[in-house]
């Protein structure tokens, strides 16, 4: 009798088809805006932009057929090329500094520190600064009149110089140090949560195998947060790529184009220099080349967690 009280319960929980057809009607219409933000705003703006890099639009678009006129012209400005090899630069001493210190903060804070919650709101909080606010106020401390060089001609040491931000070899590194400060914060948090997932078996066993604590981290435990990494690295590519904020406040791309990105290239050509074929051009080379290093990367990803899961 409890049997069948049960199933006659469970008959009566399952929503009919008729309610499991408004249910999905509900889900459809409750996902209809985001789908067409996708669809009208990104998808219909790359479309549009890669139509416009195919013609000679110059204020305004036009829909004379250029071919590939404009990719030519692009790979042949002088300042683009700049612009690339300043982004590599900076991006693999800024992606490779940020995933640095974000684990060894990560790892003092894993200690158990005395104020943790305090050191974690610290290190965290330049990330909640706007880029416009960080390239500022470093601008002022490496500003050679009124920064860190001034300090130490005041304390006495008059032939040191400190005048990066105004170097053409050094004014690109000028960005790493602020961006670096601002972001490694956030790799601290990724890599603190991964270090608190770990296993305290593990500690007790390399603690009964008398292995030093470093060891363990460089061997054991650092290879374990494969998915923290791969989340930060992620993170602060994208940083890399939308470059533009700090260098308009800290450098206006200078001294000469030393510091110019090609976030800062696309801009100016979009709306100083009014060539907007050549900027969508930019923008197109820009998204292929994003695209051609996260998809291996997101497929290999993908194929790993498919592989770790049969197992």
């Amino acid at each position: 009798m409890y049997a069948l009280k049960l199933h006659h319960a469970r008959r009566q929980a399952r929503p009919r088809g008729s309610t499991r057809r408004r249910l999905s009607l509900a889900a459809w219409i409750a996902l209809a805006p985001m789908a067409a933000t996708v669809v009208f705003a990104y998808l219909g703006t790359m479309l549009w932009t890669a139509h416009v890099s195919l013609t000679f639009s110059r204020s305004l678009p036009s829909n004379t057929f250029a071919g590939v006129t404009q990719y030519v012209r692009l790979f042949q400005n002088d300042r683009w090329i700049g612009s690339l090899q300043n982004i590599v630069i900076y991006g693999v001493c800024f992606i490779a500094a940020c995933l640095v210190l974000g684990i060894l903060l990560a790892i003092f804070i894993d200690q158990h520190v005395v104020a943790e919650g305090a050191l974690r709101t610290v290190f965290l909080y330049p990330y909640a600064m706007s880029f416009v606010a960080t390239g500022l106020v470093w601008q002022w401390i490496l500003n050679p009149e009124l920064g860190v060089q001034s300090v130490l001609h005041h304390l006495g040491f008059t032939n040191a110089r400190f005048d990066w931000i105004v170097s053409q070899r050094f004014a690109i590194y000028t960005l790493v140090i602020a961006t670096v400060w601002q972001a490694s914060g956030l790799v601290m948090a990724l890599m603190l949560a991964g270090l608190r997932g770990i296993d305290d078996e593990i500690w007790k066993a390399a603690r009964l195998d008398g292995i030093p604590r470093w060891r363990v981290y460089a061997s054991i435990v650092v290879p374990m947060l494969r998915t923290s990494l791969s989340t930060a690295f992620v993170l602060l590519f994208v940083m890399v790529v939308k470059l533009y904020d700090a260098v308009v406040a800290m450098t206006q791309g200078g001294p000469g184009t030393a510091s110019e990105v090609p976030a800062k290239f696309i801009m100016d050509y979009l709306f100083n220099r009014a060539n907007i074929g050549l900027a969508s051009a930019a923008s197109i080379v820009l998204l292929a080349t994003v695209l051609a290093i996260l998809a291996p990367f997101f497929y290999a990803r993908s194929r790993a967690a498919l592989k770790g899961a049969r197992q």
